[in-house]
């Protein structure tokens, strides 16, 4: 059985970062991975320049660390950058969803995961069922929001800014295979 580790101990992340190499908002990963180290995080990795940072911090409150991470890109970029951590092990979890089963299958189809910071409100299954069409189906699963997409996103009328406006908070998507990958990657 494998012992515990220490409680000051660092703690493995994963920052998904909103806004970062598009619509204009240019950011270099050597540039970024230099930000996450400024803040005193350990091993720094970004994977793929989509704004995904992986990192070691003292084990505390993801929140806090959120907001730390938030505040340090705003002062050092000068626009907002949501941040939403998560770690291996809630990585893994996400994975290993099945939200739509079999309907998830064929080439034509993309499965996006939308991170979001706390689990949506009650309201919020409803209102994005509202959006639900031939080519757009969604499902909620603690603080991810699944998107289904049977054509290719950008011929979607659904967006991530509409997600947002619906949740009324801030959130950003990534391709499943992009956080399979991450899973696999940093996998316990």
């Amino acid at each position: 059985m494998p012992r515990a580790a220490p409680p000051d101990a660092p703690a493995r992340y994963v920052a998904f970062l909103r806004a970062i190499n598009v619509g204009g908002h240019v950011v270099k990963m050597d540039a970024l991975r230099s930000h996450f180290e400024a803040l005193r995080f350990g091993n720094v990795e970004t994977f793929i320049a989509s704004g995904n940072v992986i990192f070691d911090a003292p084990a505390r409150d993801a929140a806090s660390l959120e907001q730390e991470i938030e505040q340090h890109l705003e002062a050092k970029l000068g626009y907002e950058v949501a941040t939403f951590l998560r770690t291996p092990r809630e990585l893994a979890a996400i994975v290993a969803q099945q939200p739509f089963g079999a309907d998830a299958s064929g080439a034509i189809h993309t499965l996006s995961v939308g991170f979001v910071k706390q689990p949506p409100a009650a309201g919020a299954h409803a209102k994005l069922q509202s959006h639900a069409s031939d080519v757009d189906a969604f499902r909620i699963v603690g603080r991810e929001v699944f998107w289904l997409c049977r054509v290719r996103t950008s011929d979607s009328k659904f967006t991530g800014a509409r997600l947002e406006k619906l949740l009324a908070a801030p959130a950003t998507f990534r391709n499943v295979t992009t956080v399979r990958k991450l899973a696999a990657k940093y996998a316990l």
